[in-house]
């Protein structure tokens, strides 16, 4: 994705791995009903229907809405193991899932609003 066709902080949270500051993204506490779009190549991630607030300052989701959509690996950096969260078209960098979620998953996909877009239901 050229530098030209997303934000600087878009950019670097898809392309380095970056993330935004807790509490500032557009989408965390936004509850429309609709679907969640990666903001790089457009392939839908995530549904309203699986969004709930917890509490982090990133949007929250207990799964996405087809699991082949996103692919999970560790993530060693910054001295702690984690799960990163990336798009399986274009492989952007989405955010982390940690294991600390609602039923029926149990699962808290912790997304950058900046990976993300928003497609209202119709």
């Amino acid at each position: 994705m050229p530098k030209d066709k997303l934000t600087p902080l878009q950019f670097e949270v898809t392309q380095n791995s970056g993330t935004e500051a807790p509490f500032s993204g557009e989408y965390d506490k936004h509850f429309e009903e609709g679907t969640y779009l990666c903001v790089v190549c457009e392939s839908t991630l995530f549904s309203s229907e699986t969004k709930y607030n917890s509490g982090s300052g990133w949007p929250s989701f207990y799964q996405p809405l087809v699991h082949e959509s996103v692919i999970e690996k560790e993530d060693t950096s910054h001295g702690r193991v984690r799960t990163e969260v990336t798009c399986s078209n274009c492989h952007a960098h989405l955010g982390h899932v940690f294991e600390d979620g609602p039923n029926p998953t149990g699962l808290r996909y912790c997304i950058n609003s900046a990976s993300l877009e928003f497609k209202k239901k119709n």
